[in-house]
């Protein structure tokens, strides 16, 4: 828990800020103006899984209403992250691949989300999930710091509450289209209505997108293969509402995805090379990339989803209960260009060979700093990854996740409504299926399997490839009492209990024909699996692995009614994430393949510790103009022990992707929401944060003490106004603008740092995204039923980096590039 002078700090720090915010709206409280009878609505959330106003949760809550949603055109994730201060999103590599930051604790690449992702009321657990349409939406809240006691697994960043709209006895029909740039469309219908008049309802939805995306590959005619999407999905929703006393729900959902994967260039950060060659583009500033696509494959990302659930509350007389369960199987696969050119394993191979002559002939150049030669080695040539030449090889990779869970909650009031109190059970049974596969391009395409024997085209070059095994089980419960009419207390705990199994599937006897362990020239003759490379497992097998996880997650909370209309609120809580494995052989391999020949100390584990963090908060919120403003604002402490760090490393070993731990890292923040009401036609709102961190410990890269937390933007924020005028009694006239900053951005430990790697030392000072800011336009006309808008997307034509994701072995980042400029137009209509 917090020592006495963070808490100090922490009180001092949201002081200020409410003075800076909420002063001069607490200091208006009590003028009346011309439109004091303008008012915002009461806001009603969940957040303790409870209706109640939001003025009285002891906690900050970012809450998306269904106005909102429909005046901004939320649709997916990203959208309605943008308007949300505190939180920042990547959704780059795949489909079922998005990281979300929520106060510097961020999601990892093949590990966990760090946020309970719950939606009617049920917790989904696998990551891919987050990645959908969200359709028939009423309202979404956002919960900043540790929700695990209250909302469960992974919940150590916070958690994002989604509910639905139910049917109701009276028919409804919707439907919505909007046409884009770049061929982009997008479709969605519903219907809904009883079946049986106040005790069955039905509603089925249904919804397509595409898009050529905004990227063309230069190599292959111009064409839309880089960040092309098509998305469909169906949704059933059965409501039964048998007594006065029990409900039964019940969702299915199917859905496909065929899309584009790894929209990355590399970047070069090597100055050695840029003062030998006099080619600043070796020591390359990320923000100002020019993006230039080449790939030779096309890359094609795949996902089926499959999610079936039921809950069930019942209402006795001393409490309710809950019950539900959900089954889900989401199968996510994507093959696409390698990135193998850069380090010469195939330089021998007879199709590289002949690729790189006949493009060499043909013209073709490669942006710079790399050149095209007759032959692919260097000095004749200098490849990166993702090149047009076959010298690249190919990858495929599998993340398939099916899960069932259940959770049973059973929650009341007593004592005159003064307590409230709450206990329940969790069971989830998760199998995961991961794997890596590095091909030969042999000019057949991509066999999408993960092992291909060497007498077939696209053959196995290297291959990871396991299964993970987990049961969770978790007890929990909570009490909450009204001390007095203006003081609340609440304690919430829950303990869980992780069982993890991983079981290796490579075939232990195939061997390679080119990559070995020794470094060019490459003779092949290694295993597949770098783990099995005999100088390290002189055993040549990989035995199943067990271990256990166990944590304690307890939540104190407390609220104060200082006015009706301002309340002081403070929490403490913890976080928790589970470990698990990487592949056997990760540490051996960065030990004799890095650390060996680089003398660098990077630390890498066969298992990675789970993370646990301790979050404290302090912050005021309220209302003034008779309701017309609502604000909020907060400071918050957060102490993370063993965050858990997504790595990526390359070499003449081939390709690993592992999970690493940073010891200890602190975060401290300030965050603030105002929202206004200023007349019955025009609003307005900014919200923002302001984030510090500081890697204290980190074994695995000890120069990288004192770095900033990785992926958490130092600042960000988010303004707009909303503009309605009445033109008839049927019409008027709409017009909405959002802004949103975000402020700089390291997205990995190595930040102003420099690292041996196999061009030479690395210096990885110019990998930090710079601020950018977006501004999204909607107008139009509306009514009651139907609307008819114009949209334009980052109107000002903002070029920003999504992402970099660092190797800095490799001697530079992976860049993944922003959304562009799109405008659009969009039709609905409701019955």
């Amino acid at each position: 828990m917090a020592n006495p002078i963070t808490t100090r700090r922490l009180l001092s720090s949201v002081g200020s800020f409410a003075l800076l915010v909420g002063g001069p709206v607490l200091a208006q409280e009590t003028q009346p103006t011309a439109d004091s009878n303008t008012t915002l609505e009461e806001i009603v959330v969940t957040a303790r899984r409870f209706a109640e106003s939001i003025q009285d949760v002891p906690a900050t809550v970012s809450v998306i209403d269904g106005a909102t949603i429909s005046d901004a055109g939320v649709e997916r994730a990203e959208d309605f992250i943008s308007l949300t201060a505190g939180v920042s999103l990547v959704n780059a590599a795949e489909a079922g691949d998005t990281q979300v930051n929520i106060r510097g604790i961020n999601g990892t690449r093949d590990a966990e989300s760090s946020f309970a992702f719950v939606m009617d009321g049920i917790l989904y657990t696998n990551p891919a999930a987050f990645n959908r349409e969200f359709t028939a939406l009423q309202q979404i809240e956002i919960l900043k710091g540790p929700q695990g006691a209250i909302y469960g697994r992974n919940a150590a960043a916070g958690a994002i509450v989604v509910t639905t709209r139910k049917a109701g006895n009276e028919f409804h029909a919707s439907g919505k289209a909007s046409y884009a740039e770049d061929d982009t469309l997008f479709l969605n219908g519903s219907v809904e209505g009883p079946i049986i008049e106040d005790k069955l309802f039905l509603r089925v939805s249904a919804d397509y997108r595409e898009t050529d995306g905004f990227y063309r590959n230069s190599f292959q005619d111009n064409r839309p293969i880089v960040d092309d999407f098509e998305n469909w999905n169906i949704n059933a929703r059965l409501f039964a509402e048998p007594t006065d006393r029990l409900s039964i729900d019940t969702k299915v959902r199917y859905g496909e995805v065929t899309a584009g994967a790894i929209t990355f260039n590399a970047a070069f950060e090597i100055p050695a090379l840029a003062d030998a060659f006099n080619q600043p583009l070796f020591f390359e500033d990320v923000n100002d990339h020019d993006f230039v696509f080449q790939a030779s494959i096309d890359p094609l990302n795949k996902q089926d989803a499959l999610e079936i659930s039921s809950k069930v509350d019942y209402a006795f007389d001393f409490g309710d209960l809950t019950i539900w369960s959900l089954y889900s199987d989401i199968d996510n696969s994507f093959s696409a260009d390698g990135t193998s050119g850069a380090f010469g394993f195939f330089t021998d191979e007879q199709t590289c060979q002949d690729s790189t002559r006949e493009l060499f002939e043909q013209g073709v150049t490669l942006p710079g700093p790399q050149f095209l030669g007759p032959t692919p080695g260097f000095p004749t040539s200098l490849l990166g990854p993702y090149t047009p030449t076959t010298c690249d090889g190919t990858q495929f990779q599998v993340r398939n996740q099916s899960d069932f869970s259940i959770e049973a909650r059973l929650s009341g009031r007593t004592m005159g409504e003064r307590l409230t109190w709450g206990i329940g059970g969790y069971f989830l049974d998760l199998k995961r299926t991961v794997g890596v596969n590095l091909g030969i391009d042999t000019g057949d395409g991509v066999t999408r399997e993960l092992f291909v024997p060497q007498d077939q085209p696209n053959p196995t070059e290297q291959l990871l490839h396991d299964r993970f095994n987990t049961n969770v089980y978790a007890v929990f419960g909570e009490l909450g009492y009204d001390v007095t009419d203006k003081f609340v207390l609440s304690f919430a705990g829950r303990y869980d209990r992780e069982e993890r199994t991983v079981n290796n599937l490579v075939p232990t006897d195939a061997l390679t024909q080119f990559i070995d362990f020794d470094g060019p020239p490459f003779t092949g003759g290694a295993p597949l699996n770098p783990g099995l490379n005999p100088l390290i497992n002189p055993e040549g097998k990989i035995d199943e692995r067990n271990r256990n996880f166990n944590q304690f997650q307890p939540k104190i909370s407390a609220t104060y009614h200082l006015t009706p209309g301002l309340t002081a609120f403070a929490n403490w809580g913890v976080g928790f994430k589970s470990g698990g494995f990487n592949n056997q052989g990760s540490k051996a391999t960065v030990d004799t393949q890095i650390n060996a020949v680089f003398g660098s100390t990077v630390n890498v584990e066969d298992d990675f510790e789970k993370e646990t963090s301790s979050a404290f908060e302090v912050g005021l919120k309220g209302s003034a103009f008779d309701g017309a403003v609502h604000y909020e604002t907060a400071a918050f402490y957060t102490d993370v022990d063993d965050m858990q760090f997504f790595e990526f490393f390359v070499g003449t070993f081939g390709l690993l992707r592992v999970v690493s731990n940073i010891e200890d890292v602190d975060i401290y923040g300030l965050e603030s929401s105002v929202s206004w009401a200023i007349s019955d036609r025009f609003k307005t709102w900014v919200n923002g944060s302001i984030i510090d961190s500081e890697i204290k410990v980190n074994s695995g890269r000890p120069d990288t003490v004192g770095n900033k937390s990785p992926a958490t933007p130092s600042f960000n924020v988010n303004l707009g106004g909303q503009w309605t005028q009445p033109l008839a009694d049927w019409v008027e006239l709409f017009v909405r603008a959002d802004t949103q900053i975000i402020g700089p951005t390291w997205f990995h430990t190595v930040q102003k740092n420099q690292q041996p790697s196999l061009f030479g030392l690395s210096d990885f000072s110019k990998t930090r995204r710079d601020t950018y800011a977006t501004l999204n336009l909607r107008a139009g006309f509306q009514s009651e039923n139907w609307s008819a808008l114009f949209f334009a997307d980052n109107i000002t034509k903002t070029d920003y980096v999504e992402e970099v994701i660092g190797a800095p072995e490799f001697g530079g980042p992976f860049l993944n590039p922003g959304a562009r400029r799109r405008f659009g137009f969009e039709l609905s209509y409701s019955y």
